[in-house]
């Protein structure tokens, strides 16, 4: 930024900046352990942690140290260096994500230009650390992990992608602040609900939270990629997970509900800014919480065929609508209603994918008790 937060020289103010995101993150991310936590045992009628601390609070920091006073192990014949960097190439990226993430006007570590393009960029690289740590640790269900969560990544980064480029296509630029300064009347779900739709389901599976937790499902491949890792290392992909949670629901947060901005950010400042983004990012975690808590996994073929056959066509639909109502100056009610249009449409074939599969696994069965009989 031009000036510096606290009066500072540049390097040094951004330093100080990370150094708060570094203590936010940490925070941040124990927090929501306890409230998934707590949430999952309301929706599963259970009571959740209540024992260590008063309500429970203490169990994050229970956790946290019992994992760094575990013995750190490794495999035998695992590669040592893919091993041992694996964790830091999934951790670091999203590290990297809290530098353009817009809490309340004024405060981020910087202001780009290309926010969004650089947000894609660097998330894109945890990719690499995921198939590190599959093919470092030397065992067939870490690297099946690995495979299964690049290609869930690649997949479902398009869809994430093209809906990023919807929302810029209607503002004009790539500056997230700018993309949230423009929402002081109308926020962009109201332009854009179908995009706003992929977006969030790409992003659960961007941070492969179920019905997308394929890579990681215990039933599946007996906990992912990361199934040799112990103690401090291991608790580097789950402070990740939960760090990528928090940013990616500040992200949609800015991209289509206002961020900080809408409604009457503007007008009674900066404090009331940070209630709004911590409102907004509240309301969305506890949303993917409760598709946690309500929807079963997707079998592999399901989960990948969504993303090509479902989620891609209607984005690139999403696209070319927006360049069409920009190119002729629509009204942009007609991107509204066309946008709702295409969440019913997405909601059909949603449906038709997964009663088509059970279709014809009854077929199958009946006909093999016919064979039978």
């Amino acid at each position: 930024m031009p000036e510096g937060l606290f009066g500072l020289n540049p390097w040094l103010d951004g330093l100080i900046r990370l150094l708060l995101i570094v203590g936010l993150m940490t925070v941040v991310a124990m927090g929501l352990i306890y409230i998934e936590r707590k949430v999952l045992g309301r929706f599963h009628a259970r009571v959740g942690p209540q024992r260590t601390g008063p309500f429970g609070l203490l169990q994050s920091v229970a956790d946290a140290l019992k994992l760094i006073g575990k013995e750190d192990l490794r495999p035998r014949n695992a590669d040592p260096w893919t091993f041992e960097f694996g964790p830091y190439m999934v951790f670091i990226p999203i590290f990297l994500g809290f530098v353009v993430q817009p809490f309340m006007a004024g405060f981020n570590v910087r202001v780009l230009d290309l926010g969004i393009l650089y947000f894609v960029a660097v998330s894109s690289v945890s990719i690499v650390g995921w198939v590190m740590a599959g093919w470092g640790s030397d065992n067939r269900y870490a690297m099946i992990g690995g495979m299964r969560a690049a290609a869930q990544a690649i997949s479902y980064e398009l869809p994430f992608v093209l809906s990023l480029l919807s929302v810029s296509m209607l503002t004009g630029t790539l500056n997230i602040n700018q993309i949230v300064e423009g929402q002081a009347v109308v926020p962009n779900i109201v332009w854009q609900p179908l995009a706003f739709v992929i977006f969030f389901i790409a992003a659960l599976a961007e941070l492969n939270r179920p019905p997308f937790d394929i890579p990681v499902g215990e039933s599946e491949v007996v906990g992912g990629p990361f199934v040799e890792y112990s103690g401090i290392r291991w608790s580097m992909f789950f402070l990740g997970e939960y760090a990528s949670l928090f940013i990616m629901s500040v992200l949609i947060s800015a991209l289509f509900l206002g961020g900080y901005v809408w409604p009457f950010g503007t007008e009674l400042g900066v404090g009331f800014q940070l209630v709004l983004t911590v409102i907004k990012a509240a309301l969305l975690i506890f949303l993917i919480i409760w598709v946690r808590a309500s929807v079963p996994r997707l079998r592999i073929d399901q989960l990948m065929g969504y993303a090509w056959k479902i989620l891609l066509p209607l984005s690139l639909a999403q696209v070319l609508i927006n360049g069409f109502v920009l190119t002729y100056h629509l009204p942009m009610p007609v991107l509204t209603v066309v946008g709702f249009g295409g969440i019913f449409l997405l909601s059909w074939l949603t449906e038709r994918a997964i009663r088509k599969p059970r279709a014809a696994r009854a077929s199958a069965i009946a006909l093999q008790s016919e064979a039978a009989s």
